[in-house]
């Protein structure tokens, strides 16, 4: 489904049954589908909101500049067109940033968070290494950033075992918008939130694969020693931990927002 908010024409899925709502945020370069293994574990319990952010999917894709904070705007806006008081947020990457972000800047509207494989800031060289492909999007598009992008994502034991799993990844870069991609990397290179996340005041979950390269566990402990009584639990595999660990994602997800009052 399509609604207008802050200014883009936004596409959103919610599904799912009771009364509290999880939102989920993707990655940078991915889409809502990331998250199929997530919707189906949690909407038994749960009403599940997962949209495609702005440049990304179906959702429009402006001219940047893009910043974490106008992601954050986009995504209250999406939750007052739906109706939406409040919610439990759950990013993974830059869907993480974004919820972090937004958490700092609508706390009311948060009942949780759960940030899986992001970081809270970057230094100079991972940066450089945004603008890198940044540049690489915009004069080459984006074929020559998939295969790398996929090597971080996922391990080499999953690539041989679940190639039809790496293939629907390879064709959700593939289709990205190079311009779009450009604007939202150079939005999440500028990541500094490290020194205000002792301002969150709710129910934290942490999560990162132990062999994360784009964000590994040195950062996922960092935001769970920020966040007071934020808790971290480290699983097998790389970036994309909800495919790759995705049993023991679902249910640590599952049990965590259950248990959240």
């Amino acid at each position: 489904m399509f609604v207008e908010v802050n200014g883009i024409r936004c596409f959103y899925q919610l599904t799912g049954e009771g009364d509290q709502v999880v939102v989920l945020i993707h990655a940078l370069g991915t889409d809502h589908r990331m998250w199929d293994r997530q919707v189906e574990a949690l909407k038994p319990h749960f009403r599940v909101l997962r949209y495609d952010v702005r440049g990304h999917g179906q959702t429009d894709k402006p001219p940047g500049p893009y910043s974490l904070e106008l992601f954050a705007r986009d995504l209250a806006a999406l939750l007052d067109a739906l109706g939406i008081a409040a919610a439990h947020l759950v990013g993974l990457s830059m869907g993480g940033m974004i919820a972090q972000t937004f958490a700092l800047s609508y706390p009311e509207r948060v009942k949780s968070l759960v940030l899986a494989d992001t970081s809270s800031r970057y230094p100079p060289e991972s940066r450089r290494q945004f603008e890198e492909r940044a540049r690489v999007a915009e004069t080459q598009g984006m074929g020559p950033l998939v295969e790398a992008t996929l090597e971080r994502w996922f391990s080499p034991g999953f690539h041989q075992a679940h190639p039809e799993v790496v293939e629907k990844y390879r064709q959700m870069l593939l289709a990205n918008d190079p311009r779009a991609y450009a604007a939202a990397a150079r939005a999440i290179a500028q990541l500094d939130l490290t020194s205000r996340l002792g301002s969150i005041r709710v129910p934290t979950l942490v999560i990162v694969g132990e062999d994360d390269p784009g964000t590994p566990p040195a950062m996922a402990k960092e935001i769970a020693a920020n966040i007071p009584g934020a808790r971290l639990e480290i699983l097998l595999g790389r970036h994309m931990t909800q495919e790759e660990s995705a049993e023991a994602f679902n249910r640590l997800l599952v049990e965590f927002l259950k248990a959240v009052k």
